[in-house]
C-alpha cells in the first residue's frame, strides 16, 4: 500500500485546513486509515484513525477540532483541522493498517507540513 498525503501549509490560528491521503496499491486490504503527526523534537502521536466499519477514534487534542473521513470508493482518507493552534504544528503523516489473511503491516505516507502561526 502507497500513500499520498497532501493539503498541509501554513494557517493563522483559529483557521482550517484540510488535508487528503490518496491510498493505491493493496487497498482492499486496508483495515484502518489514520492520521499521525510529529512536532520537532517530539514522538509520532496518533491523531486520528478510522476502520473500514467506519469507527473513529481521536487523541484528546483532537476532540471537537478535527474530523477525520474515510471514502473507500475514491481510496481516500481526509483530515478536517478547524480551530488550530499553535501548538498543532507538526508533520502530518497518514497512517494505513493492513491486513492481508494473517499478516498485519503498515504503510506510511511522505508527511505534509501544517504550521499554525500566532
Amino acid at each position: 500500500v502507497q500513500l499520498q498525503a497532501s493539503g498541509g501549509g501554513l494557517v493563522q490560528a483559529g483557521g482550517s485546513l484540510r488535508l487528503s491521503c490518496l491510498a493505491s496499491g493493496m487497498t482492499n486490504s486496508i483495515h484502518a486509515l489514520g492520521w499521525y503527526r510529529q512536532a520537532p523534537g517530539k514522538q509520532r502521536d496518533l491523531v486520528a484513525r478510522v476502520t473500514r466499519d467506519g469507527s473513529t477514534n481521536y487523541a484528546d487534542f483532537a476532540k471537537g477540532r478535527f474530523t477525520i473521513s474515510r471514502d473507500d470508493a475514491k481510496k481516500t482518507t481526509e483530515l478536517q483541522l478547524t480551530s488550530l493552534k499553535p501548538d498543532d504544528t507538526a508533520v502530518y503523516y497518514c497512517h494505513a493498517e493492513v491486513r492481508w489473511g494473517p499478516t498485519e503491516f503498515e504503510s506510511w505516507g511522505q508527511g505534509t507540513q501544517v504550521t499554525v502561526s500566532s
